[in-house]
């Protein structure tokens, strides 16, 4: 398996989900060995990391990573779409701490790379390809497992207490299939959960076209009705319980929880050899198994 990287850079712009910033993000090419380079233009110096689990600080509501003043969230969205589509060096230009939410899949990042193309470069890519079967288990119902196998592939399943939204699966055979299957998945919430968000300076990027909204908890309608308008989006009944947003899938928002764990464990900096099965991720238990992950591979690099 080779490096590659873009044959052309391209830009795409659109407002950040929890800043509501207008942000520019630049992809351009990149040399053998630079791996996923993420600079902010905005900062003194412009500072540039590779994104690695090693710079993930915090996760809610988004994988964040951050190095004294270099600081980028909602990183995993272009993450996935670059890992699944092949590319291993890529510098992003970013003009914000945050990458654009666009239309909250990877859908947009992934034909902007089809669109630029794919060069292949002279040199293999690094290669975790796992012996012995891994399992990281946070406690509290979440795990995620990787298999020896010949390929890459996923298997994920989620669950919420929810009248709406219950128990979904989705699957990945072949990182072919990402670009029609994986990467239009939207990225979902509860309106139950915007609330908080809203008052805790959060998502003021978000709106319908953004986002799977789910209503599944009854609210006043003056609440709803104070909600929409702070957002500026239409007015909904507060009778009518489901989804806000029409579906890509029925289980789309199955599909973007595995959009983000292909995101999260690009972080490894590796490209992954194994099966991965994994129950109600999420970003945090996503970045935990990669950092175990790059801990084991480190370990098998120093004994070889």
């Amino acid at each position: 398996m080779q490096q590659h990287t873009l044959h052309t850079s391209f830009c795409l712009a659109g407002k950040g989900l929890h800043t509501g910033l207008f942000i520019h993000a630049c992809f351009l090419p990149a040399p053998v060995g630079t791996g996923v380079r993420i600079c902010r233009t905005d900062l003194p110096g412009q500072p540039c990391y590779e994104a690695l689990a090693d710079y993930v600080s915090t996760t809610e509501r988004g994988t964040v990573l951050e190095n004294g003043a270099w600081r980028v969230s909602t990183v995993e969205h272009a993450l996935s779409a670059l890992y699944a589509l092949g590319v291993s060096n890529c510098l992003i230009e970013l003009d914000a701490p945050e990458m654009p939410i666009l239309d909250g899949s990877a859908r947009p990042f992934a034909e902007a790379v089809l669109h630029a193309g794919i060069d292949e470069q002279p040199a293999p890519r690094k290669r975790f390809a796992v012996k012995q079967t891994v399992t990281f288990d946070n406690g509290h119902g979440s795990s995620i497992t990787l298999t020896p196998a010949d390929s890459f592939s996923l298997e994920v399943g989620i669950g919420f207490p929810s009248p709406v939204l219950g128990s979904q699966s989705a699957g990945l055979d072949s990182l072919e299939d990402y670009a029609g299957a994986i990467a239009p998945a939207r990225t979902f919430v509860f309106l139950r959960e915007v609330q908080p968000l809203l008052q805790m300076g959060l998502i003021k990027g978000g709106d319908l076209q953004n986002a799977v909204v789910i209503y599944d908890q009854p609210l006043e309608q003056t609440e709803l009705d104070r909600m929409a308008d702070t957002m500026h989006q239409p007015r909904l009944d507060a009778a009518r319980l489901g989804y806000l947003t029409p579906l890509l899938f029925d289980n789309e928002p199955a599909r973007h929880k595995l959009l983000d764990l292909i995101g999260d464990l690009s972080l490894l900096g590796a490209a992954i050899q194994g099966k991965v099965t994994a129950v109600r991720p999420g970003h945090s238990i996503n970045t935990a198994f990669c950092r175990q992950l790059r801990q084991l591979m480190t370990a098998s690099t120093e004994t070889n």
